[in-house]
């Protein structure tokens, strides 16, 4: 355990997010971005005739769509403190240092490990799972932390 992180949290009466909290904002936030994917590439869905042509047209687009997913979190982490999942189950991301929100660099580097967790199958989230802190990848590398709003 972190003694420093512990006096923190205890002297600015923060409360961690659960995992559960988390992960329904991850869900939420795949489902907004997943619609958003779908409208862009529906004239290309359409036309396609099989399903491995609809995998196809899918795969085809897969570095636009993790860019826009870092686009997407570093904007609202960093704007906001939260993504609109986030701010839907009430949590929130905060810099460490700062307590307040992450600056860009800190939602830019937090965006980018995030997918990067992803593509990892979804490691640094289960990281998160056994962190007293429930800090993943992401979290540690953009030194931020998961907070009740």
């Amino acid at each position: 355990m972190d003694e420093r992180l512990d006096s923190l949290l205890e002297r600015e009466h923060l409360t961690l997010a659960t995992v559960r909290q988390r992960a329904a904002a991850f869900g939420i936030d795949e489902l907004l971005l997943s619609f958003i994917m779908i409208i862009i590439l529906w004239d290309s869905m359409t036309k396609a005739n099989t399903l491995e042509a609809m995998i196809a047209v899918t795969n085809s687009f897969l570095l636009e769509y993790m860019s826009i997913k870092i686009v997407y979190q570093t904007f609202f982490t960093m704007q906001y403190g939260a993504s609109i999942g986030k701010i839907v189950m009430k949590i929130r991301v905060i810099e460490i240092s700062t307590l307040s929100n992450p600056s860009f660099l800190s939602a830019f580097n937090r965006s980018v490990f995030r997918v990067v967790s992803e593509l990892l199958f979804y490691l640094g989230f289960v990281w998160a799972m056994l962190d007293p802190y429930r800090r993943s990848w992401h979290d540690r590398t953009g030194r931020t932390l998961v907070i009740n709003a």
